[in-house]
């Protein structure tokens, strides 16, 4: 961003067991951004890692994606919050052009569709998982996404008055939805998808996919 005084931007990082992926994605958070790594119950020493490398840490006892990204947020003091995954499947140095349609008031929420680099970065099961939820969602709301992407930026206080209550997997879609029954300013851009560090715990298997699916379909009916 160019500006001359930037507005301050709190990268929110929930966090299980990223001990390899931490150093890659923390030296890419842009300049004078702050990182708040959430850990979610590691037992690899990411929060120690995390805090040496100069993240901001809270630790979030509570398991569950959503009890993670939230408590980012409650944690958050910045005018404007990213989230993004730790597993260095996106590179946080493209959170700036995430940004900056919230900087500019051209948008509410923007969310990074994601773009496999190479085959087999994102499971078959997955993307099925995906594309089922996005349908979902535009049935719903009118909200039309070619992901759910979990790179996304907003204003912190507008999204903590969405009150968002879902503490597992369908907080990111909890969000869109409830952003998109308060008429908020929708824009989806892209992201780059790159092969993870490790194995990931929601979309590495068909059990992860399905409980995460079943989560979005509680929200959708909620």
């Amino acid at each position: 961003m160019s500006d001359a005084s930037p507005p301050t931007v709190d990268v929110i990082l929930p966090c299980l067991n990223e001990a390899e992926a931490l150093p890659w994605v923390l030296e890419r958070i842009p300049a004078r951004w702050r990182a708040i790594v959430v850990d979610n119950g590691s037992d690899d020493g990411s929060g120690r890692i995390a805090a040496e490398l100069g993240a901001t840490v809270v630790t979030e006892r509570r398991r569950g994606f959503g009890a993670a990204c939230h408590a980012g947020l409650e944690a958050a003091k910045a005018d404007i919050v990213c989230f993004c995954d730790c597993d260095a499947s996106m590179d946080p140095g493209r959170l700036s052009a995430v940004v900056a349609p919230v900087v500019r008031d051209e948008s509410d929420l923007v969310l990074a569709a994601r773009v496999p680099v190479s085959r087999g970065v994102w499971p078959p099961h997955a993307r099925l998982g995906n594309l089922a939820v996005t349908r979902m969602l535009h049935r719903r709301t009118g909200v039309r996404l070619r992901d759910l992407g979990p790179m996304r930026a907003a204003k912190r206080e507008a999204l903590i008055g969405l009150g968002m209550t879902d503490r597992r997997s369908g907080y990111p879609l909890e969000m869109v939805v409830k952003a998109a029954d308060n008429r908020w300013r929708i824009r989806e851009t892209t992201v780059p998808y790159l092969p993870r560090a490790g194995r990931s715990k929601v979309t590495g298997t068909w059990r992860g996919t399905w409980h995460a699916v079943r989560d979005m379909r509680k929200v959708l009916r909620g």
